[in-house]
């Protein structure tokens, strides 16, 4: 009566596809055998993308899957000039993180996690660092020679706020000592900080410091998480004791300069997609939510949303909404009755922003 409900011999539930196991299982480990390449050249296609990257894996000895091409699949983004090279293994793919910085056709690469990397996940699939027996010298590299962004003493920086920039940044975590390797995390389509970066000190020996330090303190409206990426935090030891309390004086003087001062204009972020901005309707009506809501707070002169160009190409200060009042006590009103509030989904970070810049147009602080 029910023959759906049975399994038919060629191997379908009803009319159903069953998946293989072997296919469920490349899916469940897909996030940790991808890579994403940075900086491509305008020359580069899939199959040279993959070629390439197939020999410098042979060449390095990161092949662990037994012989044939380590690269499965290559996806590009012509536009954005990157790309993610899916590996067989979740162990291959650990090695070519070590790949960071390798010339390909002229220019040097980025070797990265790609941003659906789960590391909890991926730890139980496979090592999660490359082999340290990889012959890096084969191919022009040398362990660490792109910045060393990978490895132990690798650290994690996060809760960062939206309006630092990358030289603040710097300068905050350079407190402890010179860096090695530095990377702030942006968002693909509209270049803004995602709030997070990693970095690597010249000196190792200075890490715990570094992480002891700035872990738990108060930035702006954020409170920083500062911490190893691939170990649990550990302490610093007695002799590190007066290089921290050095280091924590210097903080101290920084996060006063690194707060904005308050003027007229508010800037908002984590408020709107590129995809919502793109569509006329759309942005109107965003547009008039946004005077609506902001007129609470105080007299309000001008609205600036900046938009994507038409051609696709990133425009200064996509993402943000800019809210220009009469006063200095509107702006400030709006900053705390906007700041953490929820609009389409998003927990908003409202900022004093430049007036100078605001004025002369210039939307990407």
């Amino acid at each position: 009566m029910f023959p759906n409900l049975f399994p038919t011999p060629n191997g379908q539930f009803g009319s159903l596809p069953v998946m293989p196991i072997q296919a469920m299982t490349q899916q469940a480990t897909r996030h940790a055998r991808r890579v994403y390449v940075g900086g491509l050249p305008p020359s580069a296609n899939e199959q040279t993308v993959a070629t390439y990257f197939s020999q410098v894996m042979a060449a390095i000895g990161g092949n662990t899957a037994g012989p044939g091409d380590a690269v499965v699949n290559v996806y590009i983004n012509h536009e954005k000039k990157f790309a993610f090279v899916e590996m067989r293994s979740v162990e291959e793919a650990s090695n070519a993180m070590a790949l960071d910085g390798i010339i390909f056709e002229g220019a040097p690469v980025k070797v990265r996690r790609p941003s659906d990397y789960n590391p909890s996940l991926a730890a139980a699939l496979g090592p999660s660092q490359p082999s340290a027996n990889l012959n890096l010298a084969a191919v022009g590299l040398n362990p660490g020679s792109s910045g060393g962004l990978e490895g132990p003493d690798r650290v994690f920086v996060g809760g960062l706020p939206y309006y630092f920039t990358e030289p603040q940044i710097r300068e905050l975590l350079e407190s402890f000592g010179a860096l090695r390797g530095f990377d702030l995390v942006r968002d693909r389509e509209t270049g803004n900080s995602k709030g997070y970066a990693f970095c690597v000190y010249q000196d190792v020996a200075v890490t715990d410091v570094a992480c002891a330090a700035l872990n738990g303190i108060k930035m702006g409206d954020k409170t920083l998480t500062v911490r190893r990426a691939n170990q649990g935090s550990s302490q610093p030891r007695p002799e590190q004791e007066s290089v921290l309390l050095h280091a924590q004086q210097q903080i101290a003087i920084q996060r006063l300069m690194l707060q904005p001062p308050a003027t007229k204009v508010v800037c908002l972020t984590q408020v709107v997609t590129v995809d919502e901005l793109r569509d006329d309707d759309e942005y109107e009506e965003i547009m008039e939510d946004m005077r609506t809501e902001s007129s609470k707070f105080g007299t309000l002169v001008s609205v600036v949303i900046p938009r994507p160009q038409l051609d696709g190409s990133a425009s200064p200060g996509v993402g943000k909404v800019f809210l220009e009042y009469a006063g200095v006590d509107g702006a400030t009103n709006a900053r705390a009755g906007m700041n953490g509030r929820k609009f389409g989904g998003n927990e908003v970070v409202a900022v004093f922003y430049p007036e100078n810049k605001y004025y002369a147009g210039e939307y990407d602080g």
